[in-house]
């Protein structure tokens, strides 16, 4: 169950992929700036058909196939006819981003049954790959007929929800926060995410066209849009540099130029892009405490900057470039800089006491260890945390019990994420010595393997050097 949950996460990858370039160009080219409509529009259609994208996401992360074509066709199709059908059979109902993702991931749950599924010679040209999407239409009609029947009672959940949020002020905006930050770990912020910045709340335009969700109210100039997103500035800009810093200022004396460049990266990356795993993960597992800590500080922000007024949304990121763009459709935005200075403090002279004071193992003050077992002297001089991806990615597939234990290899920002047979075998103190930051075990199954910006090539890497293994065991 946590496996599949945890896939939810991956979900967001591809709005995330497409909405920062929609939103620099609504922006740029909106009414208060550049106006050219033919441009800003894209914005528009972006944000108008989240909810596609989010059915994208879902065929591709809960689909087991590599080349996800049949896939995406058969969803998309699958998803036309659902959105047609749930309007004709009961037109108060609004899916919305979680329509999508089911109906994506129920394509890809068709596509996982039918793919091998062995049929008459007359019908050879519906089988295989191309099965799911002769199968969409069936599929569309039963989720449509379902949702008709059972969405009302989550739909009216979810309202009261988003209602009671909305409505709730500072505790609301902590609690939001506060359980973004420390789902983290799970991967199912981003479910809480879909929700809050996609769904909750609703705003009309002059052209009568209705809007949802935090982030394209925000777009839409809805005034009361932006306050759950605010806080999130404070996170990327300046709790993160503070944490990096406070490692860095903590770290043993010997290594504190190697720690420098890892977590002037880390920082850098969370200021001008908002990707925050690198420094979160280099802490999460040596002191819970202290991402306990985060978590809180995290809505005690976003609440303290709700309380003065300040009111600052985006068009996905909250980085510096985020918040320059954004900066003129905010209310008291400035403030954002004084308050975020004082969290700075608050955060680097919090993680530095409890570092010292609980000997917390951060980079640079670990334990001295050896790479494995048995190492030879050329691989005592590889540069393990620095590009030697190769070498990882072997390390990595023997420590999870080798080739033929792993059933299947995705990822997502900052982590592998691994279906495995037997997720005990696997030895997480040798695949955290390759350079990996953590090894998370959801079930005896699946597990996630966080290693950071760089998991692409780690992961690609990983994908060749499987193919090989299993092409002369087959030989």
């Amino acid at each position: 169950m946590m496996q599949q949950l945890s896939l939810l996460g991956k979900t967001m990858l591809v709005p995330i992929a497409v909405m920062p370039a929609a939103g620099i160009l609504g922006l740029l080219f909106g009414p208060n700036m550049l106006n050219v409509p033919a441009i800003s529009n894209i914005s528009n259609i972006v944000f108008s058909n989240v909810d596609y994208l989010f059915l994208l996401g879902a065929a591709s992360a809960y689909s087991k196939s590599k080349d996800k074509t049949s896939v995406m066709v058969a969803a998309v199709v699958a998803y036309m006819i659902f959105k047609s059908n749930l309007e004709l059979l009961n037109d108060t109902l609004n899916a919305g981003v979680f329509g999508g993702i089911i109906v994506g991931a129920c394509i890809a749950w068709t596509y996982n049954k039918t793919y091998k599924v062995k049929v008459p010679a007359f019908l050879s040209f519906f089988a295989g790959e191309k099965c799911v999407i002769t199968l969409s239409p069936v599929v569309a009609l039963i989720l449509s007929y379902i949702f008709s029947l059972l969405w009302i009672y989550p739909q009216a959940a979810m309202n009261q929800f988003g209602f009671w949020l909305g409505g709730a002020g500072a505790i609301g905006i902590f609690l939001f926060l506060f359980c973004n930050r420390a789902l983290i770990p799970t991967g199912l912020h981003q479910v809480l995410n879909a929700y809050i910045l996609f769904e909750m709340g609703e705003y009309t335009t002059s052209t009568g066209e209705v809007i949802r969700g935090e982030i394209p109210r925000f777009m839409a100039g809805d005034p009361n849009a932006g306050f759950f997103w605010t806080g999130f500035y404070i996170i990327m800009m300046f709790s993160i540099p503070a944490i990096s810093y406070a490692i860095y200022k903590t770290a043993q004396d010997k290594k504190k130029q190697e720690v420098k460049g890892a977590m002037t990266a880390g920082a850098l990356t969370s200021f001008m892009a908002t990707v925050t795993e690198p420094i979160e993960f280099s802490f999460l597992f040596a002191s819970p405490k202290l991402y306990i800590i985060h978590s809180f500080y995290s809505g005690l922000g976003g609440v303290v900057l709700y309380l003065l007024g300040v009111r600052l949304g985006s068009f996905n990121g909250a980085s510096i470039i985020d918040y320059v763009l954004s900066f003129s459709y905010g209310d008291k935005a400035w403030l954002v800089i004084p308050v975020g200075v004082v969290f700075f403090v608050l955060y680097y002279v919090t993680f530095k006491y409890i570092i010292i004071k609980d000997n917390v193992q951060t980079p640079g003050r670990e334990v001295e260890i050896e790479i494995g077992d048995k190492v030879s002297e050329k691989e005592k001089n590889l540069k393990l945390s620095h590009g030697n991806f190769s070498y990882m990615a072997k390390q990595i597939i023997k420590n999870c019990g080798g080739y033929e234990n792993i059933v299947t290899l995705n990822n997502c920002m900052t982590r592998l994420r691994l279906e495995v047979k037997d997720a005990t075998i696997l030895n997480d103190d040798n695949i955290k010595k390759t350079g990996a930051k953590g090894v998370i075990k959801l079930s005896n199954t699946s597990v996630q393997i966080i290693i950071g910006t760089d998991v692409v090539k780690v992961k690609d890497e990983m994908e060749m050097q499987l193919d090989e293994l299993r092409k002369q065991a087959d030989a």
